[in-house]
């Protein structure tokens, strides 16, 4: 098991109209540009098991903690590092009894303190703000504001991940305001992901 890092990039995958390989070819890419955690993220899956358990091959390659997104027995199913959980997927409980007590459990909080504060409180290993930009794989998710951000800096122990439309010309604010880790779909995948990639971890270096 791998534990949780405390900062960096979060990558989460783009599968739409890709084939297995060419996902891994550039979730590599991604890592060998510095992403630290990868989540996989597949709304339309056809061979969910197989491609996250590939998946966590190439992660556990490079010492990277691989999550699986609102799916707990998928993650069971592979012995993946953990789950990350929207507010209708599961509990925390259940996630860290069918997981293990090392397993990383993060759950998603949009705009909400309250959700943070409850989520470190039932054993969270991240909480998850956002999104904070336009974004086109949660076009009407709420916003999120960087107020939030300031104030569960100060309130919570847990890294706090932002996500949401973050690009490298955006993310400073963000990291500034008191995110801990930047999770990113179209803004690494649209791209070239290692350059990419390598783009986002500059904003960390200049903390």
């Amino acid at each position: 098991m791998i534990t949780l890092p405390t900062s960096g990039l979060y990558a989460i995958t783009q599968p739409d109209n890709k084939t297995t390989d060419a996902l891994l070819e550039e979730v590599a890419a991604a890592i060998l540009g510095g992403a630290v955690i990868v989540q996989y993220r597949d709304k339309n899956p056809i061979d969910a098991v197989g491609t996250a358990a590939k998946l966590l091959e190439l992660c556990h390659q490079h010492a990277v903690p691989l999550l699986i997104n609102d799916n707990i027995e998928l993650a069971v199913n592979i012995g993946a590092d953990g789950v990350h959980l929207g507010q209708t997927d599961g509990s925390i409980a259940l996630a860290r009894q069918r997981l293990n007590k090392d397993a990383i459990i993060g759950v998603s909080c949009y705009n909400s303190l309250e959700l943070a504060i409850n989520a470190e409180a039932a054993g969270a290993s991240y909480v998850a703000f956002g999104r904070f930009f336009p974004s086109t794989s949660k076009p009407l998710a709420a916003p999120a504001q960087l107020q939030t951000l300031h104030q569960a800096k100060a309130l919570l122990k847990v890294p706090i991940v932002a996500i949401g439309g973050i690009l490298p010309g955006n993310g400073q604010s963000l990291i500034e305001a008191g995110a801990d880790l930047l999770a990113v779909i179209g803004g690494l995948f649209d791209y070239e992901p290692e350059l990419s990639a390598k783009a986002y971890c500059q904003l960390f270096e200049q903390q």
